[in-house]
């Protein structure tokens, strides 16, 4: 399928998917009681706690030299908000079709924007978030010019996080040990990222795992227009949307060729 069967795919269905994510974040929270509160406020508390200990507790570097020229806070959150809602996207892709087994099976139904409405559903946070971090970032020294790339960055995460729902979606179907895989992994890799700390905080060895993780591209890409407000990190530049590109792709791919076998697993 090439991009031009894609974006017709998706104009085409565009209101099935809004009305499919609206569906997942109420059917997300239906029955607790503070409801679509815990959509934004889950995040809200881990960004808290995160900063609270890395920031005041371990008494990190707050900022006022070229490697640290801003309020430390600043540089966490701004790495923290899209790697919290990556990881939300990746908890739920291994299990997206299994939920959905009813709709697979209806032969009419387009199950490729199962995986969309899933992504567009964990967005909500970080929206929300990082209309704190701009809230926050104004009271501590003001906005940086680059501040206007971030629509860019994110489009680019938008294509990662797809790519990666597809791809871990249809997995997931014939290898349900899938979701446990993840959750190790996204408990691991809020550490392997420069998102606490910087490499040249860390041991060599430690350090090059930083650069090894493709996660660290989006982080830096980040925290280039929301902390250094510069390419402070240009490699990440050529990685990131690169590697977005060439994630929807492949993870699409594998999906459209494997779904003819998700009705009889289910």
């Amino acid at each position: 399928m090439v991009l031009s069967d894609i974006a017709r795919l998706y104009a085409t269905h565009r209101r099935l998917i809004w009305e499919l994510a609206k569906r997942d974040l109420r059917d997300r929270f239906a029955g607790q009681f503070f409801g679509m509160i815990w959509a934004v406020g889950h995040p809200l508390v881990l960004m808290a706690l995160y900063v609270l200990v890395f920031v005041y507790v371990f008494r990190g570097r707050s900022g006022g030299d070229a490697a640290m020229p801003r309020d430390l806070t600043i540089s966490i959150l701004s790495g923290l908000i899209p790697w919290l809602t990556f990881q939300e996207v990746l908890a739920n892709s291994a299990t997206v079709i299994k939920n959905n087994a009813s709709l697979v099976k209806q032969i009419v139904f387009p199950i490729e924007v199962l995986p969309v409405k899933t992504v567009l559903a964990s967005t909500v946070s970080q929206f929300v978030a990082t209309g704190f971090l701009i809230v926050y970032a104004v009271a501590h020294g003001g906005l940086e010019s680059s501040l206007v790339l971030w629509p860019i960055l994110f489009g680019f995460q938008l294509l990662a996080m797809a790519g990666t729902c597809y791809l871990l979606s249809a997995i997931g179907v014939f290898f349900r040990d899938l979701k446990d895989f993840i959750q190790i992994f996204c408990a691991a890799n809020l550490f392997l990222q420069p998102i606490l700390y910087t490499p040249d905080q860390l041991p060599h060895a430690f350090g090059a795992l930083l650069y090894a993780n493709p996660f660290s591209y989006m982080v830096w890409c980040y925290q280039d227009v929301l902390f250094f407000g510069r390419f402070a990190h240009p490699w990440a530049w050529i990685v990131y949307p690169a590697g977005s590109v060439g994630l929807f792709y492949l993870g699409f791919r594998l999906f459209v060729k494997i779904k003819i076998g998700f009705g009889d697993v289910l």
